[in-house]
């Protein structure tokens, strides 16, 4: 039975290719030979029909792998239930594989249309069926050429498991041309590369058929989260049931960033706000929400009050807040780092052994960078984290023994010994300024009402659902970008 990813109604197990490989052998073993693949391009019919049930010329491209046997297996199904179909065959013929080229076969004796030219008219649907999940170079030659022909047509795109070009693990395209497909079918498990990174822009919306693969599935390298209920509250709580939350940021020019944060922790439900600007010159009121309480030297009180508050530091904190850090780092028991509070760890070796050390007395943290951000937390540079970015995520929390939101698309949660989620939620509708500051401050604000001795499950289990929350609070979609402000009002409201 297919099933669509979004909305995600639980979490979803995602498969690297290496596993998937794996379960696809397994699956192989125990069925007659060429099952998968009729079932695969039964599925691929089944799903074209659904999604374009008015296209009458449908156009296959198959190259010469079983992904391609896949779609020429899909063609005799669509041609069998009236549509015109024809098939461009990218690849030797006399070279595909067993089960391929038994569907090219069967494709011939049910006379579909196959040859090695691309279409000059657009069709009513095209289905991708070049390269598949082994694809671990960039396309070239004549898929390059077939890949760049699909993408100029304005016609519903399926692609089959992964749209070709594609990494199937990390989300990013292997070269210049990579299909971009309004749909994609992927087969037996879920991928991670469909949900992160430039996946989500590459595969459209994404579907799963198992296959009715009866074969225990292998255990997931990375879940995929959505929105899960929030406990109600009870009438006999009260302010103090629901933690304090000290937002410490706001250096000079730089104020709006903790004000923001702040709004959003005050919004998320927290108790009581503090706010430490580190602006002498600001107000000490925020007009907007005068329920915020503007705290000058906070993060000088006492190991009492950091020992029971969430701290959220950085935001729009800038060089300033290299000052309380390390009493930060030392003594607040649940600690959210975000922006400058990132930057100053990077460059300093001192913070960076306080930031390690905190694990080891109980005390947890949240880290929160954007590519740039865990780049140089990492050592490199924005694109080698973005061309791995679970890998990044998780070898950023194993460096830091901190729980990591590697923001982006498709966001990516990681934590010591546990296995990452990736975000389900949100749109571009996010990038614009102040956004991030508002996910440090809901964050914050959700992990001060929660209850429980073990910090590091708490932060871990608060991140995941803080950021769903975040990039749920823009959907459906909006036209263009929402003001960080908006996206509060938004978030309270949910």
């Amino acid at each position: 039975m297919i099933q669509r990813a979004l909305p995600v109604p639980h979490e979803l197990a995602l498969l690297d290719i290496a596993h998937t490989r794996a379960l696809e052998q397994r699956a192989c073993a125990a069925l007659p030979p060429y099952t998968l693949m009729g079932r695969a391009g039964a599925a691929t019919a089944r799903l074209a029909l659904a999604i374009a049930p008015h296209a009458e010329r449908v156009w296959v491209v198959a190259g010469p792998g079983n992904n391609g046997g896949d779609g020429l297996e899909a063609a005799c199904h669509l041609q069998r239930a009236g549509r015109r179909v024809r098939v461009t065959l990218v690849g030797d013929a006399a070279a595909l594989p067993d089960d391929a080229a038994r569907a090219l076969a069967r494709a011939h004796a049910e006379h579909v249309t196959i040859d090695a030219t691309l279409p000059s008219a657009a069709p009513d649907l095209a289905i991708d069926a070049l390269l598949g999940i082994g694809a671990n170079r960039a396309p070239q030659g004549a898929i390059e050429a077939a890949i760049r022909h699909l993408n100029a047509w304005h016609c519903p795109v399926l692609s089959i498991d992964v749209p070709s070009g594609l990494d199937a693990d990390t989300g990013q395209a292997l070269g210049a041309a990579c299909v971009n497909a309004s749909h994609t079918l992927t087969m037996l498990a879920w991928k991670p590369g469909l949900f992160t990174g430039t996946g989500r822009d590459h595969a459209g919306i994404a579907w799963l058929d198992p296959l009715q693969s009866e074969v225990a599935p292998e255990a997931p390298q990375a879940w995929l989260a959505g929105v899960s209920a929030h406990p109600p509250r009870l009438h006999a709580q009260h302010k103090g049931s629901f933690g304090d939350v000290a937002i410490v940021g706001g250096a000079p020019g730089m104020g709006g960033a903790a004000l923001l944060a702040a709004r959003a922790a005050l919004a998320a439900g927290a108790g009581r706000v503090y706010v430490e600007l580190l602006d002498p010159d600001l107000a000490s009121l925020d007009p907007q929400r005068p329920e915020l309480m503007l705290r000058a030297g906070w993060s000088a009180s006492g190991p009492d009050v950091l020992g029971r508050s969430t701290v959220v530091c950085g935001c729009g904190g800038a060089d300033a807040v290299r000052g309380p850090l390390p009493r930060l780092l030392g003594a607040a028991r649940r600690l959210v780092l975000d922006a400058d509070a990132l930057n100053a760890v990077a460059a300093d070796p001192a913070l960076q052994t306080l930031l390690r050390a905190r694990a080891s007395r109980a005390l947890a943290t949240v880290l929160t960078p954007h590519p740039l951000e865990a780049a140089r937390l990492l050592g490199g540079t924005a694109a080698e984290v973005q061309r791995d970015r679970l890998h990044a995520a998780r070898e950023l929390s194993g460096r830091y023994r901190a729980c990591v939101v590697l923001k982006g698309s498709g966001s990516v949660i990681a934590a010591p010994d546990r296995t990452p989620r990736i975000n389900a939620t949100g749109s571009a509708a996010l990038a614009s300024a102040g956004t991030g500051d508002v996910l440090a401050g809901w964050l914050g604000g959700r992990w001060a009402q929660v209850t429980t001795s073990d910090a590091a499950a708490a932060a871990f289990a608060v991140a995941i659902q803080a950021v769903a929350e975040h990039g749920a609070a823009v959907e459906p979609a909006v036209d263009g970008a929402l003001t960080a402000s908006a996206l509060i009002e938004r978030l309270g409201s949910r």
